[in-house]
């Protein structure tokens, strides 16, 4: 399971206090998201993982311009799409307008991690419990049974979590609509 936002701001905020460890898991989990994020727009693989080293060691060496008051992922993609822009600009890459805006601001990948944000928002508002079973077997796909096995819960503990959570944010999300 990839960690939202809430997750790879903390470790960025640990990570700026002097914690090395939180500085070094955030920099792998970051991995898979710059994967993603420059497989949308750029066809070489080695040009991808290039990309990819770059963006670690810009989040690396530019972290202190991180506002920890804004959301981590979007400095994390204006960081990666500067990192891209630079490489179109060394190797000389030309492309029309719609081309670029395609390949910078690819449609729905933005707004995904917009969704990412606002479903961690929510959860956060829940009991622990039923957070951590509405992310296992809703968002990140495990059975009940997997959910169970890793919390160390029971299977009918896992479900009556995971309604009682989704009842709640339903609520909330009726409630926060006119």
């Amino acid at each position: 399971m990839q960690p939202g936002e809430d997750q790879l701001k903390s470790w960025m905020t640990e990570g700026l206090g002097g914690n090395a460890a939180s500085h070094a898991i955030l920099l792998r989990a970051l991995v898979p998201l710059l994967r993603a994020f420059y497989r949308r727009r750029v066809a070489d693989g080695d040009v991808i993982e290039d990309l990819v080293q770059e963006t670690l060691i810009a989040v690396h060496t530019r972290r202190m311009t991180y506002d920890p008051e804004r959301p981590f992922t979007a400095w994390l993609f204006a960081v990666a799409r500067y990192k891209m822009i630079d490489h179109f600009r060394r190797t000389r890459q030309t492309c029309s307008i719609e081309d670029a805006e395609d390949m910078l601001f690819s449609e729905g990948f933005e707004d995904a991690v917009s969704a990412s944000i606002d479903i961690e928002r929510l959860l956060a508002t829940l009991p622990e419990k039923q957070a951590k079973a509405i992310r296992q077997t809703r968002i990140a796909g495990q059975s009940t049974a997997e959910a169970a096995s890793l919390t160390d819960i029971s299977e009918s503990d896992v479900k009556v979590s995971v309604h009682r959570g989704l009842k709640a944010l339903a609520a909330r999300i009726r409630g926060a609509r006119p």
